[in-house]
């Protein structure tokens, strides 16, 4: 049976080196939340400002308390900007950081200013307004992304190259229509930052802990006060919500998803296999010790970027999904995984913008493997269809064995000789080759949201409308 008294010395053993005054260490450890929830100072402080302004105008404080608050605050938001802050651990987060210093500015008026809010409404006010202009930010940078897009699909609206279905060459498209493919994906991700911007747009100051507050304050003041479009209408759920930053992350993560993709593509066609595009040095590496290489790291990075991104979202899921209402400490989990990601999602869309603008495209390379893998034979069995009048699965059968003439020839579709295609079907006139050219197939595909030229040219002009 082990002895009920231990000494100090043993005591701070069991704890480890680290924490090495014990329980109070570990406490003090994992509460503190200044390391990271910092970055929200300037939050902070503006809904601070807005708070005292309008407690002032309620009559619940005095003017001349409200002004020595305000005046504090803006030396604060000085202090920190100019790096001549000093943050303490030991009053946990950016909340108590500053009022603790406010109250080293002004004295006893700093101690009206927590006058009918709590913390819990305080920190979701700050996240609530960094998340909506890191939000804007990203609108920002899609929208900037898309015109590079823009700009790339007007230049090559013409310039033919594969399309590809399980990496198999299918059928040719331009690169101009390619490349609005990416501005389709990306305006679908504009579209939801737009959508999620409306969905927080309700100013939690005022709900308090979880109940409201008896005080008489304007709950639509400080809403507008602040740029957003009313208060939230439950203050239980208020200070519980953390919705606006899982959808931020979703966002991210479909955002990410998308850069991935582009980001794979240009890995391949910058392979020598390929030879599709250049990068230039500005988004390329070499080797240390293969000095032929160059290597596409730009959009490496950006393809495992969205790996943590999607991490974050399926940390932040786990952390709330079984929290009770209303506010639990575990909320202060929220904020790392948000900053993480936006920074992500920023540095992607910035390298892949600047990718996109400065990548070479060898359209020469392109047009040739536009041509390979017998990519015209559906032009083939469509002409069968709408010239001879062939039911499409009979045109489909003839065109099939045209093909394996073809591969045992070692010839393309268009270079077979006439004789060659009326043996395999008699109504099959020279007609035929106006089709089997791959600047005649992407012609022909003049279907709304097809890759024709003209096509291609009329969803760049819907585009930039309303980009």
């Amino acid at each position: 049976m082990a002895d009920d008294t231990t000494d100090t010395k043993s005591s701070n053993q069991m704890w480890g080196g680290r924490f090495a005054s014990g329980p109070d260490a570990i406490m003090e450890e994992i509460n503190a939340s200044i390391g990271f929830d910092k970055k929200l100072f300037a939050q902070d402080i503006r809904g601070s400002i807005a708070h005292a302004t309008m407690l002032a105008h309620q009559g619940i404080i005095s003017a001349e308390d409200k002004d020595k608050i305000v005046h504090g605050l803006n030396t604060i938001l000085s202090e920190i900007e100019s790096g001549n802050f000093e943050f303490s651990r030991q009053l946990e987060d950016i909340h108590m950081n500053v009022e603790a210093r406010l109250a080293t500015l002004i004295g006893p008026a700093a101690g009206r200013l927590h006058t009918a809010r709590s913390r819990n409404d305080q920190v979701a006010l700050d996240f609530r307004l960094w998340v909506k202009e890191e939000l804007q930010k990203t609108e920002q940078m899609l929208t900037g992304l898309i015109a590079a897009f823009l700009d790339r699909a007007e230049e090559h609206a013409e310039s033919v190259m594969p399309g590809f279905t399980h990496l198999q060459a299918a059928q040719p498209v331009t690169f101009g229509h390619h490349c609005m493919a990416y501005v389709e994906m990306f305006g679908r991700d504009r579209s939801r930052v737009r959508h999620a911007i409306e969905h927080l747009d309700e100013s939690p100051i005022g709900a308090a802990a979880l109940a409201g507050t008896g005080y008489p304050i304007d709950r639509h003041m400080t809403a507008k006060a602040l740029g957003f479009r009313e208060p939230t209408r439950n203050s239980i759920d208020t200070v519980s919500d953390r919705d606006f930053a899982i959808e931020f992350l979703s966002i991210a993560a479909i955002a990410g998803m998308h850069l991935s993709r582009l980001a794979e593509e240009i890995v391949i066609w910058s392979t020598p296999q390929f030879g599709f595009v250049r990068l230039s040095d500005a988004f390329s590496t070499g080797s240390s010790i293969m000095p032929q290489k160059k290597n596409p790291d730009a959009a490496e990075l950006v393809r495992a970027k969205t790996g943590r991104i999607n991490g974050s979202l399926v940390a932040l899921l786990t952390i709330m999904k079984g929290l009770p209402l209303a506010y639990s400490k575990d909320m202060q989990e929220d904020k790392e995984q948000v900053f993480d990601a936006a920074e992500s999602l920023e540095l992607a869309i910035a390298a892949m913008t600047g990718m996109v603008r400065d990548m070479t495209v060898n359209t020469a390379r392109m047009k040739a493997a536009a041509g390979s893998g017998y990519s015209t034979a559906t032009d083939l069995a469509d002409w069968l269809v709408r010239e001879a009048g062939l039911p499409f699965r009979d045109a489909h059968h003839v065109t099939g064995r045209a093909v394996a003439l073809a591969e045992s020839k070692g010839c393309d579709l268009a270079e077979l000789p006439l004789s060659d295609l009326q043996a395999i079907h008699a109504a099959i006139t020279d007609k035929v080759y106006d089709v089997l050219t791959v600047e005649a197939s992407v012609a022909s595909r003049k279907s709304f949201g097809g890759t024709a030229p003209s096509e291609v040219r009329r969803q760049i002009a819907f585009w930039r409308a309303r980009n």
